[in-house]
């Protein structure tokens, strides 16, 4: 007989000790997924601020660059 089918006929009781076990494991998982995902959406706030305020400093940088044109220097004989 298949090892699979007499596992899917006869589940196997779980003792009182496993189920808590299992229970334990569960809202552990749940509460790491959750921090997992607190602190992923918090390094792509992050991420997209430190973009943002290099992209506003590059573009202050250029801005500052082309508004005073330099003078050329009068090359001294």
């Amino acid at each position: 007989m298949d090892h699979d089918a007499v596992n899917a006929v006869f589940v196997p009781k779980l003792t009182r000790m496993e189920t808590k076990a299992d229970i334990s494991a569960r809202v552990a998982r749940e509460i790491m997924d959750t921090e997992v995902a607190r602190r992923n959406a918090k390094t792509a706030r992050l991420r997209a601020a430190r973009l943002e305020q290099e992209a506003e400093a590059e573009a202050a940088t250029n801005k500052e660059k082309t508004s005073a044109p330099r003078r050329a220097r009068k090359v001294s004989s």
